[in-house]
């Protein structure tokens, strides 16, 4: 069961001491001892602004062995097996913050600001739709209605996946309203610093990537895509983002445990052959950006199930280090990106027969990923001029477009929803060894927690279905 407000109440000021040693000023209770517990609102946005970017990885922790971007080093590891795993910690971190965003939006609407009421739809789309894209059918319309109700029901998943776009179009309309620029405590704001502007953005590029999430059913519109694309983000500058943590990136903390012999955060044989010029039979100038040489100077994964090769203390393979792009103590923890959109225009525009475009938007997106992570123009250019890549209009193919997303959205949970929605069909992605499934992994299994407290409103289900959207 979802952590509801009894437990909020007592917990947030915790949190937020955490994760902000600067705003003691918003938790004097002192003058009232009998008054009602209530989160300050400049707390919890920057509450749910630090927490939403954790939960992205939180989530992208689980779903990269499914996308073989990490391997377990250990062989048969549930992680990499399909095997059941139970992942509470993150189906009740999601509902603990789901929880302030409606206290966030109640409070936003008692004091009449529109912005708070915006950034709390926004993020709480963001929160509903990933959630439902792991574990399908969840709570939502009962989960927030009061302490009492402990056993809410499971909303089903296309009804949550129209919940959110209604909720992404009222944030727009909310952040839109004129007395909403300003409101928002840019020192509390942990994405884009109170600019009312930069989070409407946010708002058409989530809502671009849940449309053409959609691509497998008959309601997929590329129009509708590219017009919520032309609203959405224009440079790497956009991008939603954190780079201010409680200690270190989540994904730096991996590299440090490699660091200590804790064994975390390896890289997975299939992204690496991707990168390394092994599968496409071109050296991506990212790799050495993301990972080390092992010892014998060159690049190795771990193959998903077999586990590491020789002493796991010995750099046979590779992993997260430190120091990386994505695995530096203070590096950018994405939720979306400029890169991502132009992948979604490239696709929507292959989908509509709009090859110029979709092969256009293709480089665009390389040449941004690139320029984020600090390829030098040289390399960028001696990469997008290569033939493999440079294929031209008439060459450009929907399997190219995943291919080089792929490499862009490293260690994204999009990616999983990418490779349900094209089948898993990327070149020489295979079933991991020792699988426990004879097909590739689908969703979720609901967590022990919420077994536990809510059993009788979950679904039965296997960790083959297909979600509404993957049929």
């Amino acid at each position: 069961m979802s952590k509801l407000k009894i437990y909020k109440r007592l917990m947030v000021f915790g949190c937020m001491v955490l994760l902000l040693g600067s705003c003691k000023k918003y938790l004097d209770i002192n003058q009232n001892p009998n008054a009602a517990l209530q989160p300050p609102i400049a707390g919890l946005l920057a509450n749910v602004t630090n927490t939403a970017a954790i939960n992205v990885f939180r989530i992208a922790d689980w779903t990269s062995y499914y996308t073989q971007y990490l391997a377990s080093p250990s062989a048969g590891a549930s992680t990499d097996t399909y095997e059941d795993v139970d992942a509470s910690s993150a189906w009740n971190n999601y509902y603990n913050i789901m929880t302030d965003l409606y206290d966030m939006k109640m409070q936003g609407r008692e004091n009449g600001l529109n912005a708070y009421i915006g950034v709390s739809d926004v993020l709480m789309a963001l929160h509903i739709n990933m959630a439902s894209n792991v574990w399908g059918n969840i709570p939502y319309s009962e989960a927030f209605i009061g302490v009492d109700n402990i056993h809410p029901v499971y909303d089903d998943q296309k009804a949550l996946y129209d919940t959110c776009l209604k909720l992404l179009n009222d944030g727009m309309a909310a952040l839109n309203q004129p007395d909403a620029d300003g409101e928002l405590d840019a020192s509390s704001d942990f994405i884009h610093a109170g600019d009312v502007a930069a989070w409407i953005k946010t708002a058409h590029a989530l809502k671009a990537r849940m449309l053409n999430q959609v691509s497998k059913t008959s309601s997929y519109n590329a129009d509708a895509v590219l017009a919520e694309l032309a609203q959405a983000y224009t440079s790497n500058e956009d991008d939603a983002q954190i780079t201010a943590f409680d200690g270190f990136n989540p994904w730096a903390q991996e590299a440090h445990n490699n660091a200590s012999l804790l064994l975390d955060g390896w890289l997975s044989a299939n992204f690496v052959n991707a990168m390394n010029g092994t599968t496409y039979g071109l050296f991506d100038p990212r790799l050495p950006l993301i990972t080390d040489t092992t010892r014998y100077g060159d690049y190795r994964g771990t193959v998903n199930g077999a586990g590491a090769i020789g002493n796991n203390t010995v750099h046979n393979e590779c992993y997260l280090t430190v120091g990386k792009w994505y695995s530096s103590d203070q590096s950018p923890l994405e939720i979306i990106t400029f890169a991502e959109c132009k992948f979604i225009e490239a696709e929507a525009k292959f989908r509509k027969g709009d090859k110029a475009g979709a092969y256009a938007a293709y480089l665009a997106g390389i040449t941004a990923n690139m320029n984020k992570i600090g390829v030098s123009g040289g390399d960028i250019t001696s990469y997008i001029t290569n033939p493999i890549v440079a294929v031209g209009e008439a060459g450009i193919t929907l399997k190219l477009i995943f291919k080089e997303k792929y490499a862009a959205l490293f260690l994204s949970p999009v990616t999983w929803d990418d490779m349900r929605r094209t089948d898993y069909d990327y070149k020489d992605f295979s079933l991991p060894v020792g699988a426990a499934l004879n097909t590739f992994i689908r969703r979720m299994n609901y967590p022990s927690t919420e077994i536990s407290t809510n059993g009788s409103n979950i679904p039965t289900v296997q960790l083959s279905d297909h979600l509404w959207w993957d049929q």
